[in-house]
């Protein structure tokens, strides 16, 4: 079986199957990627959770029901009919959970832009793909936290853009999911707020010895705990009756309320209208496409890996990478992932073929 991709029943994330595929002969201006490593998170789980309402699973589509689920990482040029994409090149980028991807190449500063007509109205950001050299340990890192580093960064930004709302403390929920260490490093180093981390009594040792928290408190002792008022909530975890929690802790004392993930994919739907300010989805292109016009060529890539180097420095003390090969690795990483079994110091990287 040397091409499969790796189902997911969009009704049952816990469903999944490997379904063996013929690539097609490339049409002229294609190129055929074979998909090397790539990272797994519970943003992948979340990018399946918000598979309908974000489109998610309209990159890479499956057959009726099931769904390619997105992951960041690294490939291979194997066949190309494109004058630009020539055999061996590598690339980081979006890429399917499968052995291979084809893909129609625009080229850019950077690398290329997939413009296959079904990935015209969808986000460009997740259309580009970055040419890269030899492959190194750093890339496994860059696959795991880079995507989410961004949406921290993004987040980060914005809440500065808005002078906090007026908040001396930032709650974040999931605090030691990979999105919120990216946050709570970024805002730890601006120093305008206390960085408050909601956890797991599980996973409190963890994040207290991260050292981008002021302030740790478990899930059981959120109405207790003594936060400095006015608040900022960030869910990460897309739990509602945790909101529900904090909005009745801190009422109109919570000056903002910003949702951005869905790590805690099964803990049920909202009840109801909550007390203080509206939830806001927080959707990261959106506001990439902001800062890209505010900023100018150039201008958000600049500021982004400026925050990134001493972030991405700072990861391999924190975070262990467990290497996976082949569909069966897969499968035991994603049940393990949905299950919200994978541990917050480790981070799946996965190689469809050895």
């Amino acid at each position: 079986m040397s091409s499969w991709d790796f189902l997911v029943a969009k009704t049952d994330l816990r469903q999944a199957r490997i379904a063996p595929v013929d690539a097609p002969p490339l049409a002229d201006g294609e190129a055929r990627l074979a998909i090397e490593r790539f990272a797994l998170t519970a943003n992948n789980v979340t990018y399946a959770v918000f598979g309908e309402e974000m489109r998610y699973w309209d990159f890479f589509p499956g057959p009726e029901g099931w769904g390619r689920i997105p992951v960041w990482g690294h490939a291979r040029v194997e066949a190309s009919t494109h004058p630009d994409l020539t055999v061996g090149q590598r690339f980081y980028g979006y890429y399917p959970m499968s052995t291979h991807l084809t893909v129609t190449p625009r080229k850019t500063r950077t690398g290329f832009a997939d413009v296959a007509p079904h990935r015209a109205n969808l986000p460009p950001v997740y259309n580009q793909y970055q040419a890269v050299g030899a492959a190194s340990p750093a890339e496994d890192y860059q696959a795991l936290l880079r995507p989410l580093f961004i949406t921290g960064f993004l987040i980060e930004d914005f809440l500065d853009e808005n002078d906090l709302f007026g908040a001396r403390s930032v709650l974040l929920t999931s605090a030691s999911s990979k999105t919120a260490i990216s946050l709570a490093f970024q805002l730890k180093q601006r120093g305008q707020a206390r960085v408050v981390g909601l956890t797991s009594a599980r996973n409190a040792a963890f994040v207290e010895g991260l050292g981008c928290y002021d302030q740790v408190v478990t899930y059981d002792a959120v109405v207790d705990a003594p936060i400095e008022e006015p608040a900022v909530l960030v869910d990460f975890a897309g739990d509602a009756p945790l909101r529900r929690v904090v909005h009745e802790r801190f009422g109109d004392a919570l000056a903002y309320s910003c949702v951005v993930g869905g790590t805690h994919w099964e803990a049920g739907p909202s009840d109801g209208r909550l007390p203080g300010p509206r939830p806001v989805f927080f959707f990261a292109p959106d506001r990439i496409r902001k800062r890209a016009a505010d900023w100018g060529p150039g201008g958000l890539d600049q500021r982004h890996d400026a925050a990134w180097t001493p972030f991405a420095a700072d990861a391999p003390r924190w975070l262990r990478v467990i290497e996976g090969v082949g569909p069966e690795a897969m499968a035991q990483a994603y049940a393990a992932v949905v299950a919200g079994e994978a541990g917050p110091d480790q981070g799946h990287v996965l190689a469809p073929q050895g």
